[in-house]
């Protein structure tokens, strides 16, 4: 244990707490008690009615953000740039992947006809119709619906405090096979080589945030989509306008009927149509819903059609074009122009999952499933963009090696659950009736089942790439759940409020057991217990096991508790709450500590609260605490508590920290121990360190301890 002499005093203070601070308190002074409010809507509980009970403050609660007027448009427009680039970029290899043959009229007008109620059913229906609303307080994904439904049907244990790797290789990959168009004795190994080396520039350019990246990626996928738009128009009506037949779902029945086996097999391309159609829920929390389906209804959606009725349109007259659907059907003149925009629009089909994955990774921490690395949020307006580097490095090692094969069984995997999650919500949730909700079911599992079935006819040629990753994923999502619920198991044994672990006799702080006390000896200092829990229905692990070890406390004891929230600031007069601790002592009823206070300080993600200056901020919000929330009955008591906290602050400012070290029990059996050990092995490796902590690290007492678990 190491301790200092700790923060030098204010300048000067009066017996009264009044005095001259120093430059640093009066800065800190100016935002904290410039308005009396805002040292916290700083809560002083009456004694007498305190409750070891949690607390449950609406501040620590947020609602999903609405935009409305500009700020919707934008991100409309950013959404482009993002979530479109997938989905969008489907027209390079759709009927290329669905036909091994020159085929036949009616063919391409049920392939045709397929795609169109493809983009329709599943993507317009379902996601942008249905699956949209389905948020957790305005995030998307899987783990979004996952999160909500263990909310409402407490499915899981909460906290007592793999979409697609394939999709930007296959993208670029075929952007970058029209150079073989231009020049056909371009290598394939060189297509290869230069689709790897842009994927990389896309991967090394995330640190600048969703925000910038949208915006300079959003004119490419106009462009892009304005060339479909333009170039299927133009191939409809050049080539055969009565491709528009396929509007009929009749053509799409006909085509399996006719083709049995083998044209179920096909729907094994058809299906690339709809990829991507995941991140446009995975990434609902950047951009919003009204913007997403602003987006597609009236800008995506409309060029998406008429891209494949042009290319099925000329593809009707010049069958071998489907080798290479879009480069060989843009009109003359213009093929340098569409492969310049390809690999661009490529470039950004990229981010889609790039994107997604960081909204997946960070819930799936939320739930506790995987264990906390570093997050950066990338804007103040919309608070669900992040990034996170680990999973963006390893997605850089992954999509560059992966198996182009996987891509279309791990969509309409994660489709088919989406389907069968959102019925849960809409029952469970949403409340709806089980005979509105079911036919509605069993459209889209009908639906889904189809193209899933042709997808896992995939898996010996490379889908069972994708199908093993997730498996080893899910598996180590399992198995830090399952060491997260062992150590709260653990740590439950700590979780006793302070009229358990201590009392008070003759109005001194004594240790209590049982029906056994020992005295605490006070030592000098200001100390600040930093409090994992911030619950009032708990002692503060750090607080009892330093007492416990040395029988002793700081004179002045400050629980301090850190509560993030998902935004991006938190406004002064809402982020401090202090409360005075209490106990039991002589006589009914609860007394208060003295010199015991709890502090909890709710934050955003850009308001940084562990500075070298945290031990000016404590003793100017408790000082203002006591100020203005004296106990009125015995005002000579306020005096002596501003005393003492003077005292205590010229004497020493202590840091103390918990350092919990988990063990596993003798007796556990083998599968078991080997479980606890991998998970250990993962929790040392990703906690943060205490010299990350940013104050003064001689002034910082570290307290260890050891869990069974």
């Amino acid at each position: 244990m190491s301790t200092s002499t700790g923060d030098k005093p204010p300048e000067d203070t009066t017996s009264n707490g009044g005095g001259v601070f120093s430059s640093r308190v009066s800065q800190r002074k100016a935002s904290v008690q410039g308005n009396k409010a805002t040292t916290a809507k700083i809560m002083d509980i009456e004694l007498a009615s305190n409750s070891d009970e949690p607390e449950v403050d609406e501040r620590d609660f947020h609602s999903k953000q609405v935009f409305k007027g500009w700020t919707l448009a934008l991100l409309a427009y950013q959404s482009l740039g993002v979530i479109y680039g997938d989905i969008g970029t489907s027209p390079l290899y759709v009927y290329s992947s669905t036909f091994t043959s020159e085929p036949s009229h009616e063919d391409i007008l049920g392939a045709v006809s397929f795609v169109i109620w493809a983009l329709t059913i599943m993507v317009t229906i379902k996601y942008v119709g249905i699956v949209l609303c389905a948020d957790d307080e305005g995030e998307g994904g899987t783990f979004a619906l996952y999160s909500l439904l263990s909310r409402y049907a407490k499915l899981v244990r909460h906290d007592p405090q793999h979409n697609g790797v394939l999709t930007p290789a296959q993208s670029i990959l075929g952007a970058i096979q029209g150079i073989t168009v231009v020049n056909p004795n371009i290598s394939s190994s060189t297509v290869v080589g230069v689709s790897c080396a842009i994927l990389v520039v896309v991967f090394l350019i995330q640190p600048f945030g969703t925000s910038k990246i949208a915006n300079s990626f959003a004119p490419i996928v106009i462009i892009w989509m304005i060339f479909n738009l333009v170039f299927g128009i133009y191939n409809l009506v050049m080539y055969d306008s009565s491709i528009l037949k396929a509007f009929s779902p009749y053509f799409a029945g006909s085509f399996l009927m006719r083709n049995g086996k083998d044209g179920w097999l096909q729907l094994g391309g058809i299906l690339l149509a709809f990829t991507g159609v995941e991140t446009l829920f995975a990434d609902l929390g950047a951009f919003s819903q009204r913007a997403i389906q602003m987006s597609w209804l009236f800008f995506v959606y409309p060029c998406l059609l008429l891209s494949y009725i042009g290319q099925g349109a000329y593809i009707s007259r010049i069958p071998s074009a489907y080798a290479n659907p879009f480069y060989l059907t843009v009109p003359p003149g213009m093929l340098y122009p569409s492969l310049v925009i390809a690999i661009l629009a490529c470039i950004v089909a990229s981010q889609a999952v790039i994107t997604g994955s960081f909204q997946l990774l960070s819930q799936v921490m939320k739930l506790s499933y995987f264990p906390q690395v570093k997050v950066y949020h990338t804007s103040k307006t919309v608070h669900g963009q992040v990034y996170i580097p680990l999973a963006n490095w390893l997605m850089m090692i992954g999509s560059t090696t992966s198996l182009g094969e996987a891509y279309g069984a791990c969509v309409i995997l994660v489709s088919f659950l989406t389907t069968c999650m959102v019925t849960v919500v809409a029952l469970i949730v949403w409340r709806l009736p089980i005979y509105l909700v079911l036919p509605v079911f069993l459209v889209f599992a009908l639906w889904d089942g189809m193209f899933l079935s042709a997808a896992l006819s995939k898996v010996p040629h490379g889908a069972w790439f994708t199908l093993m990753l997730a498996v080893i994923l899910t598996c180590m999502f399992m198995l830090w759940r399952y060491g997260k619920e062992e150590q709260w198991t653990a740590e439950e044994s700590d979780c006793m409020p302070l009229s358990q672990t201590t009392a008070l006799r003759d109005n001194k702080l004594v240790l209590q057991k049982g029906s056994t006390t020992s005295p605490i000896t006070p030592i000098s200092g200001l100390g600040i217990f930093f409090d994992k829990s911030g619950s009032s229905a708990s002692t503060p692990t750090v607080f009892l096991h330093f007492v416990q070890k040395f029988s002793a406390s700081p004179e002045v004891s400050v629980f301090l508790h850190l509560r993030p929230l998902s935004v991006p600031t938190v406004p002064p007069h809402e982020r401090y709450s202090i409360t005075r601790c209490s106990t039991y002592g002589e006589g009914p009823g609860k007394r208060a500590i003295p010199n015991c206070y709890r502090l909890i300080v709710r934050h955003g993600y850009t308001d940084e609260i562990i500075t070298p200056d945290l031990g000016v901020l404590v003793l100017d919000l408790i000082r203002g605490f006591l100020e203005t929330h004296g106990t009125s009955k015995v005002p000579d008591s306020d005096t002596e508590e501003l005393d003492a906290l003077h005292r205590a602050w010229r004497s020493q400012v202590i840091y103390i920290v918990g350092k919990e070290q988990l063990k596993i029990a003798a007796k556990t059996n083998i599968v078991r121990q080997l479980f606890l050990w991998v998970f250990l092995w993962m929790r040392d490796s990703s906690r943060t360190k205490i010299q990350h902590l940013n104050v003064e690290t001689d002034r910082v007492v570290e307290v260890g301890f050891v869990k069974e678990i």
